[in-house]
């Protein structure tokens, strides 16, 4: 018993003694977190579709001040594109995004001021061409990266945040797609398909590939998942009966929140269902919407083929409807 008093005298006196110690922590001034940066750029890259249209079309940009308090003076800032940075990007994401042609934006301004007491620019314009000599071709996806280049105060310094100095946006140029109604899908059949799971019928799902065309959202085509789990890419192949000039396909997926939905789709179209064109692709978002996605360059054929080449969070696939316009 005495021992045990012994030790837990000692031990509380070392508690003590420590609690005396003196802690020096390195100095971290308030300046160091006052960061400048673009807002825009936490969604890198920033995907921008705009209208064909006869007057140039609007991308906005700015950017912001970070830090514990609003800026106690004025902060000027500059902006400049640098397009090597395309093949930067292109290199880092595995992308091959042209970069935007020199002639076919202009911006309103390329400088702004953070005024003392606010925390961001005035919304400053990229104007964008879409039709005309100088357009961008249509259905094209050009990256455009707008960088902070300088930042200057009147007294001190102000720092940039780097992960944010440029912002990469995305831009494509398309048609209205209100001007482009989808097909009558009456005399469509199902061509082919990489593999379908009839044991979805017995919950009333379906899990064919013919479901994509019953017109019914409960419904849904889904790849094999009883006796075997096949990844991408998976694949429908759909003949419309008759030839049409084909101008993009949407597509609504399954009706609730599990993985698997299509990510990234290749589109291919034949006359006869043997020989087949490309006709590009694209990235389907996330969502139960329905999603219409325009094509590159229009299209007249009679068959179709979509090939999912990455799911959502998963390697099988789903998709309710399938269609043309």
């Amino acid at each position: 018993m005495k021992v045990k008093l012994i030790y837990t005298l000692a031990l509380t006196a070392c508690l003590y003694a420590g609690c005396d110690d003196e802690v020096n922590l390195p100095a971290q001034p308030l300046s160091d977190y006052e960061k400048i940066y673009m807002p825009q750029a936490v969604n890198n890259p920033v995907k921008t579709t705009l209208l064909i249209s006869d007057t140039p079309q609007t991308v906005i940009y700015g950017a912001n001040y970070g830090g514990q308090d609003y800026p106690a003076q004025d902060i000027q800032i500059g902006f400049a594109v640098n397009m090597a940075m395309v093949d930067s990007f292109n290199l880092k994401n595995n992308t091959q995004y042209k970069a935007m042609p020199a002639n076919s934006y202009s911006f309103t301004q390329t400088s702004a001021i953070i005024l003392k007491g606010t925390l961001s620019t005035e919304p400053m314009e990229i104007k964008v061409n879409t039709s005309g000599p100088n357009a961008v071709d249509v259905l094209t996806d050009y990256l455009l990266p707008v960088s902070i280049s300088e930042t200057k105060v009147t007294s001190g310094n102000i720092n940039v945040n780097e992960d944010l100095r440029t912002t990469y946006y995305l831009i494509k140029a398309q048609p209205n797609l209100d001007d482009y109604p989808d097909y009558d899908r009456s005399l469509w059949s199902i061509a082919g398909f990489s593999s379908e799971e009839p044991a979805e019928a017995q919950w009333g799902n379906g899990g064919q590939a013919i479901h994509t065309l019953d017109d019914n959202t409960g419904t849904f085509w889904h790849s094999q998942w009883a006796n075997a789990l096949p990844g991408p890419p998976h694949y429908i192949t759909v003949n419309m009966g008759e030839v049409k000039t084909i101008h993009g396909l949407w597509f609504i997926d399954r009706q609730n929140d599990q993985e698997g939905k299509p990510k990234d789709v290749l589109v291919q179209v034949s006359m006869d269902g043997i020989t087949w064109t490309d006709a590009g692709g694209f990235t389907l978002e996330n969502t139960k919407d329905k999603q219409k996605q325009f094509i590159s360059g229009f299209k007249t054929a009679q068959y179709f083929k979509v090939t999912f080449t990455s799911t959502y969070d998963a390697v099988y696939c789903h998709l309710a409807e399938l269609g043309a316009f």
